[in-house]
């Protein structure tokens, strides 16, 4: 970074600890985790995902699938392509569309097959992301860039088709709770006697405490989980991932909602074992666990309970049509054809390197699941034609 660049992070870092503190303040002195988090991702002119810092890529915070390569588009590209057919036509709508690539290979690859959608539609709530993809999108053919358009708010009138998040979920703010004698405390964020940033617990909300109860009832009845949770137990919950689910697909009269993040199913996310929670925080190209640290400069993430966003799509009116892991979803949809298909050796050999990142389980093969929502679909989809992990859920 340049000495212009660390002087606007350093009086950025400024601005949103002062808006903080005077929100922490007002609020009497705490402040509920999953309101931190949304203040700290999403204030505008001030959050993570609302200001211009650099995320994505080389040089950014983090990397997704779609910069490590063009294999991970090209393969949801074969998923639009198998449901767009399904259903005689229609849109893709992507959410949180990040540095664009993923939008790029897909857009290439159903060209190249004939199978471009009606419209390509972004819902990209970051203005400096948005013009990141305005600017790769701009590059693709004019046929094919002419399809692409821009959201603000999710689709009000009904529409059909694809709806693809790849690591979105993890971004929804998510409350912090703690087990202390039997009891669910909430974690929240208060401040120091010198003004910085520090967990404190208080009881729980009763809508929480009843949520974080049941979930404790459901696990200790479960012979498969270690349960009960130890004295001083940690974890995290996501009661914003139904209504936002929902929100999201509301008007998909009919297609598939593909949710593609690192997480767990409910029994394997809440297990005794992990016992100090999901959180996680990305700030140039390095993962930790304080999401006081860098706020507004980093990402702060949690783990998906899948389990949740299965409930999620009972209460939407949607079906589960496939759980999986990543590696098993992009081996259903053709990846090995697609290193094969390279056009000479030295392409094949870096795609091949390129899908062992993708594929491997010890990288993001295992960690990373695809959940698929659908709505008026009913055919098998060929992501989950190697594993179907529905009943883990």
């Amino acid at each position: 970074m340049t000495v212009a660049d660390d002087l606007h992070e350093s009086v950025h870092a400024r601005r949103v600890m002062e808006r903080l503190q005077a929100t922490i303040r007002a609020a009497g002195g705490w402040l509920p985790f999953d309101e931190y988090m949304a203040l700290a991702l999403y204030a505008p002119g001030l959050g993570y995902y609302s200001a211009g810092a650099h995320k994505l890529g080389a040089g950014g915070d983090f990397t997704t699938a779609p910069e490590i390569s063009p294999l991970f588009g090209r393969c949801l590209a074969r998923h639009c392509a198998q449901v767009l057919g399904e259903l005689g036509g229609g849109d893709v709508l992507e959410v949180g569309a990040g540095s664009g690539w993923l939008a790029f290979d897909i857009l290439l690859a159903l060209d190249e097959s004939g199978a471009l959608p009606a419209r390509y539609r972004i819902l990209e709530i970051s203005a400096d992301l948005r013009e990141r993809q305005r600017h790769l999108l701009s590059t693709l053919p004019a046929r094919v860039a002419a399809r692409v358009e821009w959201l603000d708010a999710p689709p009000t009138e009904p529409w059909q088709g694809a709806l693809l998040a790849n690591e979105v979920l993890d971004a929804l703010p998510v409350e912090s709770f703690a087990w202390q004698a039997g009891v669910p405390l909430e974690r929240g964020v208060a401040l120091d006697e010198a003004g910085a940033l520090r967990w404190q617990s208080r009881e729980a909300r009763p809508a929480l405490r009843s949520e974080i109860t049941r979930l404790q009832e459901e696990l200790s009845a479960d012979a498969t989980t270690a349960a009960p949770w130890r004295e001083g137990y940690v974890s995290e919950l996501c009661t914003r991932a139904g209504p936002w689910i929902a929100e999201m697909t509301r008007a998909m009269s009919a297609g598939v909602a593909l949710f593609i993040d690192y997480g767990l199913p409910r029994r394997e996310y809440y297990h005794a074992e992990r016992s100090a929670g999901t959180l996680r925080c990305h700030y140039r190209q390095r993962a930790h666990d304080d999401p006081f640290a860098h706020p507004g400069m980093e990402d702060i993430t949690a783990w998906v309970d899948f389990t949740r966003v299965a409930e999620a799509a009972d209460a939407a009116g949607l079906s589960v049509l496939g759980f999986a892991t990543q590696m098993a979803m992009l081996l259903g949809l053709g990846i090995e054809g697609e290193i094969i298909a390279a056009p000479d050796q030295a392409t094949q050999i870096r795609r091949a390197s390129e899908a062992r990142q993708l594929l491997m389980p010890n990288e993001m093969g295992e960690r990373f699941k695809a959940i698929a929502l659908g709505r008026e679909f009913d055919a098998p989809l060929a992501a989950f034609a190697h594993q179907d992990l529905r009943r883990t859920l």
